[in-house]
This record gives structure tokens, sequence and C-alpha cells, in this order.
């Protein structure tokens, strides 16, 4: 079930991303040769129109690929077309990638970063419409009373709800130990609500106290409600979500990269493929709304580490096509295509490195869930 689940997970990523890179290159009338889900070798293929859809033995990511996507070949692809006009692949040129401006060819790239994210926001706004999040409520309710204290001299009990301190109405635990902070040693009329009667009670805070008691010696908590919003108010809500996670996951990225380059360890909380398909088991066990949550924060991962100008990623070589925006001259192809190769030595060398330290702690059986 794990695997079948991480899987579909998976399949889903990568689907969401390439369709972005595949929609927008159709849009500006490049030639797409093929959509693969998986990497070669070819499982499946299917042709349809002039792309073939394949499924391939390798289930760790996807791809599109378009039609004089490599530049370097540019030149021979010209020589060929005046030599053998005749040739039908060769009369498209006009609709191969690296003949498209600069501007368009950006926006393939960071399309299915852009699908990423909104796939993100669509399964955040989901669960704020229909599912709901639990958000504070205005209750403080009493959780314990320390013996000998204030609060039990004064007939609190666990359960009691706090309404009043004289006649200010109270709605948070913070608001409570800032009204109570002001009136130490000065006697106080709290308004209870006990066994659904309301009931006033008297009570003097102490001026001094156990660090682990408080001037009254009571413990509380503030009830938690569940909050729907309305359907055109949801997605609103989902893109600010996506935004705040996606800066979360930038700033632990951050500290990431620095231990593993200052430290040369791998951060515990790190996940590679093999963590993540042990994580998927783990939040499978905790339901359906776990599952998407999973999937909203992978999306998010993936749409993060796809925009940094990490050579072989999307990053990387959208970064080449704005240096050619600014400057208005193309990066050498061949240049480019060493430092693209260079980055993915380094980069299944980073995935090498965070998969023995996911096999590692699968062995020791750690969980990467929270307790």
């Amino acid at each position: 079930m794990t695997i079948l689940v991480f899987l579909i997970i998976l399949t889903i990523l990568v689907l969401v991303h390439e369709a972005g890179h595949f929609l927008v290159a159709r849009f500006f009338n490049i030639k797409v040769e093929e959509f693969g889900i998986g990497f070669p070798p070819r499982l499946w293929g299917k042709k349809i129109g002039e792309t073939l859809y394949s499924v391939n033995w390798l289930p760790i990511g996807g791809f599109v690929k378009l039609y004089g996507e490599d530049e370097a070949g540019a030149g021979r692809l010209k020589v060929d077309k005046v030599l053998n006009f005749k040739n039908p692949r060769l009369r498209d040129l006009d609709r191969a990638f690296f003949a498209k401006p600069w501007w368009q060819r950006f926006l393939v790239g960071i399309a299915g970063v852009f699908m990423n994210f909104v796939l993100a926001v669509v399964i955040f706004s989901f669960i704020f419409a229909v599912v709901g999040v639990s958000v504070a409520g205005n209750k403080v309710i009493v959780t314990q009373v320390v013996k000998g204290s204030p609060s039990e001299m004064a007939g609190l009990r666990a359960g009691d709800t706090i309404q009043f301190i004289n006649s200010l109405k109270i709605t948070s635990t913070a608001q409570l130990i800032t009204e109570t902070k002001k009136h130490l040693g000065e006697k106080l009329v709290l308004k209870v609500l006990t066994d659904g009667k309301q009931k006033s009670v008297e009570i003097t805070p102490r001026i001094d106290y156990p660090k682990n008691q408080g001037p009254m010696g009571v413990a509380v908590s503030q009830n938690a409600e569940v909050k729907k919003y309305p359907w055109y108010e949801a997605p609103v809500v989902g893109v600010e979500e996506a935004i705040k996670m996606s800066w979360l996951i930038v700033v632990s990225l951050g500290t990431v990269v620095s231990q593993i380059v200052t430290q040369g360890v791998v951060p515990k909380d790190v996940a590679g493929p093999v963590g993540i398909a042990q994580l998927t088991g783990q939040v499978v066990q905790v339901g359906p709304l776990a599952v998407l949550s999973l999937i909203s924060l992978l999306s998010l991962n993936l749409a993060i580490l796809n925009i940094l100008p990490i050579p072989a990623l999307d990053g990387g070589r959208l970064f080449f096509i704005l240096i050619e925006g600014i400057t208005r001259r193309k990066v050498h192809p061949k240049f480019e295509s060493y430092v693209h190769a260079a980055g993915m030595v380094i980069l299944l060398a980073l995935i090498l490195l965070v998969t023995l330290h996911d096999i590692t702690r699968l062995i020791s059986g750690q969980s990467l869930l929270p307790k």
C-alpha cells in the first residue's frame, strides 16, 4: 500500500509539473516530441498526433521532450534543412524550442513550477473550504488547579470556563495572563461557567509565586474550533498559505545546504526518495487529509527546488535564458551543456548522500513524523 500510494503521489506531482511545460509549449506552437512519465528505458508508448506519450521503467520523475530543445544541434539542423528541405521534420524548424523568443522559452521553463504551486493552492483551498482548519476559539478553559493555590481556595475546578475578570470579557489565554499580572495582590471577581451554570468567585493573584505555577496557580488552555472558509475566500487563503509554506521551505533549504557544506552531514529531518516513501507509509496511517497535506507540501518543495538556479534543473535553464534576455546574446550552447552536465553529477551525488541517510534512518526505525 505504501509503495502504491507513493507512486500515485509521485505520478500526480510529475504529471502536473510536466503538463505545465507541455501546455505552454503547445500554446506557443512548439513541437512536443514526447511526454514521458518516469525515465527510460521505455515500458510503454503510444503516439497521438505528433507527440509520443510514454511510461518508462524508472518511476522517479518525468520529462517533456521538445523539438530543438538542444540548441547545440541547431546549426546542423539549419544546414540539413537547406540540403534536405523535403524532410517533413526539418520543415518544422520554426517550431523548434531554440527558435522561439527568449521570453516564450522562459515561460515554457517556468510553467512546471507554476503548476506545482497551483496544485498546492488547490489542495489548501479544498481543505479550507470543505474540511476546515482548527483555529483557536474564544473560550479560556481551566485544565489544572494547583493544590493550595489561590485558584483552589477560590473554588476553581478543572473544566471551568473563565468568562470575565471583573467586567472585562476574557477571550484568550494571553489576555487572561496579561490582565492577571496587572492586578497582583488585588482582589478580583471572576465570572466562571461551571457545569453549565455561571458563578462568581473572588481571587487574589499572588505577588510572589513559584515559577511553574503563576499568580493564580492555575493552568488554562484555549478551546479549538473548526473554521470553514466560503468558496470565494478559500483560494485567497490558499495562496497565502502556499506563500507562507514556500518561504519556510526556502529557509529550511538554506539551513540544509549550510549544514551539508560546513559540517558534511545531512540534517536528520531531510528526506530523499526512500525517506519520502517511508513518510508516505506513516502518513497513510493518519488518514486521507494527511495524504493531501503531504501532496501539497511535496508539490511546493518540487516547485522551490526547480525554480532555484541549479544546473540541470528548470531553474538552471531559466538562468541562462534570463542572461540571454538581459544581454541579448545567447550563452554558447556547449558551455551551457557542460554546466548542466556538471550540475547533474553534483545533484546525483547529493541524492546518493541523502538516500544513504534515508536507508540508515529506515534501518534504525526512526520516524519522520513529529511525535
